[in-house]
């Protein structure tokens, strides 16, 4: 009981000085922090996919120029 009304008094003096809400702030950017990295990440493997693709059709053109050729 005695230990639930020190934390309650410590998240009462906390929230008083706003100590509180720069942390929620901390976190929240944490958050969108994290979610940047992921579409990162998402758009670096949606851009290799597409190098892969187009480095493909060129090696099969290539392959059909010189079968062309000979």
């Amino acid at each position: 009981m005695l230990r639930s009304l020190a934390v309650l008094a410590l998240t009462g003096l906390l929230a008083g000085c706003g100590l509180a809400e720069t942390g929620a702030a901390a976190a929240a950017g944490g958050v969108s922090k994290a979610e940047e990295v992921r579409q990162a990440k998402q758009t670096e493997a949606r851009l290799q996919q597409q190098l892969d693709a187009a480095n493909a059709q060129a090696q099969e053109r290539r392959r059909a120029a010189e079968a062309a050729s000979q």
